[in-house]
């Protein structure tokens, strides 16, 4: 019996949708010009991603999403008085550099909340920092259940820091997710799992392995890569004597490309799944060729199909940037919005000026922001977690990314 509700992607999500409307110019350091602003009072939201280096894909279309959300409370006056600057820091997708970035927004008190990070373990050096200081944090991209529910979650859900929020689901749900498509609709029975052994990767395999055993199949290897390498030849050779039908990737693009390529090249013809971490066109670029086939699960419902999402696809590409929003745009630009909507209230209730303590107050009035955004209905559980529960499989077809199926895991 299958355990996944599937669910369709309907108009529904479109109604009191944002209007999204872009403005003003872009300048160079991914700072919003306040152009059209709301008013004499300056608000910046911070915004920490990999900006250089492997990921930096993902992380300029974080950046770029926050920074359209911004243009558009301006535009809008959308908070009375305000106006929002978004100032952007390159935490390179180091944990150690993302705690001092973290240190410097809270050094900045006209910082009010960060939208980030990508990486659940820069999330992890990051969310202290933000605690104590009582900045909020809005990550787009941060899979890892630890973050928002302990470290025992599997046995005993305690929310670590208030101040930390997401608008992506969690591997709690990513992972299993992944395994009931891989083994009701793919119909794999023998998995080679590798993962990355960083705090995503490794979590993201673990929860797959969990549920993939659990409905019969059977994990015929496992494997810890260096992800700092990019040769793994001596990984493919096992994957290929171990008898597999598929391989389950925890990790990021960067590798999971070069390994999809090695695995075909040692002349095991199989699919490699992962996670949200290589939904990427920059995947395929690695992937090359023989990366047809393989398959990704992401969160929410694919952004270009969601009549919620159209604006926010033609504003984006009105405005300009040069890089993509990738995976988490719309996540990004939601979780900016969450923001600007907390200051709202805030600022509402305060006699329409900033209160003294405007960043716990802030932190106060996440919990209870709701509203229709990118990515359908923004709203948080009591663990900080997004309410939107949906997630997507794609697979590689032609040379390009294409949803296959969208979805909610039940358990």
């Amino acid at each position: 019996m299958r355990q996944r509700s599937l669910i369709a992607i309907t108009a529904a999500l479109a109604a009191g949708a944002l209007t999204l409307t872009a403005c003003g110019s872009r300048d160079d350091d991914g700072g919003s010009d306040s152009g059209n602003g709301g008013g004499g009072t300056t608000v910046v939201i911070g915004v920490d991603a990999p900006l250089t280096g492997d990921l930096s894909a993902l992380g300029l279309g974080i950046k770029n999403s926050a920074d359209l959300a911004a243009k558009t409370a301006n535009k809008e006056k959308t908070v009375e008085g305000i106006t929002f600057k978004v100032e952007a820091l390159d935490d390179q997708g180091q944990p150690s550099v993302g705690q001092q970035n973290a240190t410097k927004f809270v050094a900045n008190d006209k910082v009010l909340g960060v939208v980030g990070p990508l990486n659940s373990s820069v999330g992890e050096s990051m969310q202290k920092v933000f605690d104590t200081a009582k900045l909020v944090e809005v990550s787009p991209a941060n899979t890892n259940p630890a973050l928002t529910q302990g470290v025992d979650w599997q046995t005993k859900k305690v929310r670590p820091y208030k101040s930390y929020f997401r608008t992506a689901t969690t591997d709690a749900i990513q992972g299993p997710f992944a395994a009931q498509y891989v083994y009701n609709d793919s119909k794999k029975r023998k998995v080679f799992v590798i993962d990355d052994k960083k705090t995503y990767g490794a979590g993201l395999a673990a929860t797959f392995t969990q549920e993939f055993k659990k409905l019969g199949g059977k994990v015929v290897g496992t494997e810890h890569i260096n992800p700092d390498t990019k040769d793994f030849n001596a990984v493919a050779t096992k994957v290929k004597n171990s008898g597999a039908d598929v391989v389950y990737y925890g990790g990021e693009y960067p590798q999971a490309g070069p390994l999809s390529k090695q695995i075909k090249a040692a002349g095991a013809k199989i699919p490699l799944v992962g996670g949200d971490g290589i939904y990427s066109a920059d995947f395929i670029k690695l992937a090359g060729a023989s990366g047809n086939g393989d398959l990704a699960t992401s969160v929410g419902a694919p952004v270009e199909e969601l009549p919620s999402a159209k604006e926010f696809v033609a504003n984006y590409k009105a405005e300009g940037y040069k890089e993509a929003y990738e995976a988490y745009g719309g996540y990004s630009y939601d979780s900016a919005w969450a923001i600007i909507e907390a200051v709202k209230k805030v600022v509402e209730a305060n006699d329409g000026k900033l209160p003294d303590d405007a960043r716990a107050k802030v932190v106060d009035a996440m919990q209870d922001v709701s509203f229709d955004g990118v990515t359908g209905k923004v709203a948080f559980d009591e663990f900080g977690d997004a309410t939107n529960k949906q997630l997507t499989v794609y697979a590689v077809e032609n040379g390009a990314w294409g949803s296959v199926e969208s979805g909610t895991f039940t358990g």
